[in-house]
């Protein structure tokens, strides 16, 4: 992905959204532009026009950390916008090929035994790890049962934001499907920042935005997001509806990588629809089984 493009993208995406009165600036009557002005972030961050310009038009190779974290605060960045920012420029430097952790691609990754007895031994909730590219590399059976419209169609590759925007079964699944969507998007968004050169991930970009106008729109406003905590509703075609809360937590033996793991309200409906799930699960593994070794 080219570097300055995005930089000056996301800068003016950024800029777009802020208007003079969140910034306490008087609004006057002559803007033909949404948000702030160059002028006017440039007086919030300290620093002149001409050299603010430069940074919104892409030139972020050899900006100090200071400086960032003045423009960071001029355009009011969330912790998931500031680090973006910060990656950003690293990528701009060419230092990210020295300071980051190498990523596995899915093709050449699989997960050791460890880990699949630790997914194994989870067994009130799904439990999965995916990638960047939001590939799942490995689950539980909760999560295989919980993610079957996903494993059910081969076009999908085990990928969520193939699900998401490729596949109808979404729509179903994902009672807030425009929610999930933009999270969905905001997480590839982040990992190109993270590892711009990731190829599988240029892959499934260009994939998409040819294949889904509704990806295309979400990917060019340059929203990114910390996905690490929150609720989500589900409509599962064996169990029905489901109230699931989750983490996400950085798997420090494999960067880049995340285990999630959903979980439901004690003495809920949903916590009662996944024990109905894991019955499910385990009835349809039974039969497989069978017919695997009757044939």
């Amino acid at each position: 992905m080219d570097n300055q493009a995005e930089v000056r993208e996301f800068l003016t995406s950024r800029r777009a959204k802020i208007t003079p009165e969140q910034a306490g600036l008087p609004s006057g009557s002559r803007r033909r532009v949404p948000g702030l002005r160059r002028s006017e972030v440039a007086a919030l961050a300290d620093m002149s026009v001409e050299y603010y310009a430069k940074l919104e038009r892409g030139n972020l190779a050899g900006v100090s950390p200071a400086v960032l974290e003045a423009v960071a605060r001029a355009l009011q960045l969330d912790d998931a916008e500031r680090a973006h920012l910060l990656n950003l420029a690293q990528a701009a430097d060419g230092s990210d090929a020295l300071t980051r952790p190498r990523r596995r691609t899915t093709r050449q990754w699989t997960p050791h035994r460890s880990l699949q007895w630790t997914l194994d031994a989870i067994t009130a909730g799904p439990a999965f790890v995916r990638n960047g590219r939001m590939d799942l590399l490995a689950a539980n059976q909760l999560a295989r049962a919980f993610y079957s419209d996903v494993y059910a169609t081969g076009h999908n590759q085990a990928n969520l934001a193939r699900f998401n925007f490729l596949d109808p079964a979404s729509r179903r699944f994902y009672p807030d499907w425009d929610l999930a969507a933009d999270i969905a998007v905001a997480i590839l968004r982040t990992e190109a920042g993270r590892d711009p050169h990731d190829k599988d991930l240029h892959d499934l970009v260009g994939e998409l935005s040819t294949r889904s106008d509704e990806f295309r729109t979400r990917w060019g406003a340059h929203n990114v997001r910390h996905h690490g905590t929150g609720t989500k509703r589900f409509q599962h075609p064996a169990v029905g509806e489901l109230t699931l809360a989750y983490e996400g937590l950085d798997m420090a033996a494999e960067p880049g990588l995340t285990l999630t793991i959903y979980t439901a309200e004690p003495g809920s409906p949903s916590e009662e629809g996944l024990r109905l799930l894991a019955s499910w699960a385990a009835t349809q593994e039974a039969a497989t089984a069978a017919d695997f070794t009757s044939s």
